[in-house]
């Protein structure tokens, strides 16, 4: 095999069949790979938090941390394979996450657990928004599919957020 028919095979577009149309696959697939580039993002925020929490409600939060970490992980494939069944392309890398990412990191080398509560309540909030305009744009293409797995991912989702807000409570005494 020649170069140049290698590189036109690796450039070749993906030829998946869909029922929705070239525009409503474009439309549908990226904008669910902005949301995975978010849930891992938000994955990886939470995993950090449940490993450098710390304070008298350590283990509640390590493990809520850990259990909200396992719910976000899990959405990953599903997204993923809902691109490429629809004949998109998703993520491909650390970096490609780094470039499409909404949700903000946090490096900082200390984290009061209250904080991180509010941080997380806040970034599953604009996740659980993000997952709404997507379901917006299935919707009007028409995509059942992708609509069906969004609605239980925010019901996850707002889980999350009550679950985080009603942690975060401070004592009224």
């Amino acid at each position: 095999m020649d170069i140049e028919t290698a590189r036109t095979r690796r450039l070749a577009p993906l030829t998946t069949p869909t029922g929705l149309g070239e525009a409503a696959a474009k439309d549908i697939s990226s904008a669910l790979t902005a949301l995975l580039a978010d849930v891992f993002a938000l994955y990886i925020k939470t995993k950090n938090f449940h490993w450098h929490v710390s304070g008298p409600h350590f283990r509640d939060y390590h493990l809520m941390f850990d259990e909200q970490g396992d719910e976000l992980y899990a959405m990953t494939d599903p997204i993923a394979e809902r691109v490429r069944k629809l004949g998109g392309t998703t993520l491909r890398s650390i970096g490609h996450i780094a470039r499409a990412q909404r949700v903000l990191d946090n490096d900082a080398d200390y984290v009061e657990p209250h904080d991180m509560l509010a941080e997380l309540r806040d970034d599953n909030g604009g996740l659980a928004a993000a997952m709404r305009a997507v379901h917006a744009a299935c919707d009007e293409h028409g995509d059942i599919a992708s609509a069906s797995l969004l609605e239980n991912w925010i019901d996850e989702t707002e889980k999350r957020v009550w679950f985080l807000f009603e942690a975060g409570r401070r004592d009224r005494a």
